[in-house]
């Protein structure tokens, strides 16, 4: 098994940032801090800035969970390896992509979702 400590270490660095950013959105979304507004057209662009918080809310959530199932890959000394085939993951497709579960063939072979 490679020593993958340095991925180990930026995944978990990435994670604190993005939990930290979620957290400043709940923020955010519950309106901590000050009340909605009084004007009708001023709660609709907030209703608006609602809606874009929520898809970075879900988007967050999803990084997390990729993340984690990295951070689990490593610990069970998988991670490198193609889930679909077993072959080896290229190192450069790793470093773009860290959380990347299958090598590029079986990538491009798999249904796009």
């Amino acid at each position: 098994m490679k020593n993958h400590t340095a991925v180990q270490r930026r995944l978990l660095a990435r994670y604190g940032e993005i939990q930290d950013r979620l957290a400043r959105i709940e923020g955010d979304r519950r309106h901590t801090g000050k009340p909605l507004e009084q004007d009708f057209e001023e709660q609709a662009i907030e209703v608006q800035n609602d809606e874009v918080l929520d898809a970075l809310d879900g988007s967050i959530r999803l990084e997390m969970a990729q993340i984690q199932r990295t951070l689990t890959r490593l610990e069970a000394g998988t991670y490198g390896l193609c889930e679909s085939c077993g072959q080896p993951i290229a190192g450069k497709r790793l470093q773009a992509l860290p959380h990347a579960t299958r090598c590029v063939s079986c990538a491009e072979a798999a249904p796009t979702r």
